[in-house]
């Protein structure tokens, strides 16, 4: 289903002659099928809408680091062109989750998996990434997990 947006967008970017959008629709297909193609390999099914949702959630955060970088580099006009194919990318994803949100859901994966120290960190993520993809900031999940967790 996700897959079928995508290539609806990517045709009305074609009509609409929107050249910068329709080359971050192809990003983003190309990515989906390098997916495919490896999961073939590996005897698997073809890439879920779950699946998609991560490699979207992985292109967004990757044109986030690009974009600080270009800024700290001087080059702002990069920077905006990272920021835009962000824009693309996101309209493909669920609704993000506000931080509160985000430290009751770990709070509560925690207590569920009665995880009380950092070696369950990776069980708890993993409940996450199943769970919410593509709807938080995994990075800021696991420094909240990470603080809510005692060493041991």
């Amino acid at each position: 289903m996700l897959r079928e947006q995508i290539n609806i967008a990517m045709k009305e970017a074609m009509t609409a002659k929107e050249k910068d959008r329709l080359s971050t629709l192809r990003l983003i297909i190309a990515a989906i099928k390098d997916r495919d193609i490896a999961n073939r390999g590996a005897g698997k099914e073809r890439v879920s809408d779950d699946q998609v949702l991560e490699i979207l959630a992985k292109m967004i955060k990757q044109r986030e680091d690009s974009a600080s970088q270009f800024e700290e580099g001087g080059r702002l006009e990069l920077a905006e062109r990272e920021r835009n194919e962000i824009n693309v990318i996101k309209v493909f994803l669920p609704e993000q989750l506000n931080e509160d949100d985000v430290q009751k859901i770990c709070a509560e994966v925690i207590s569920e998996l009665e995880a009380d120290c950092l070696r369950d960190m990776g069980k708890c993520m993993g409940v996450l990434k199943e769970r919410y993809p593509g709807q938080m900031d995994f990075g800021k999940a696991s420094s909240i997990i990470k603080s809510q967790l005692q060493q041991c």
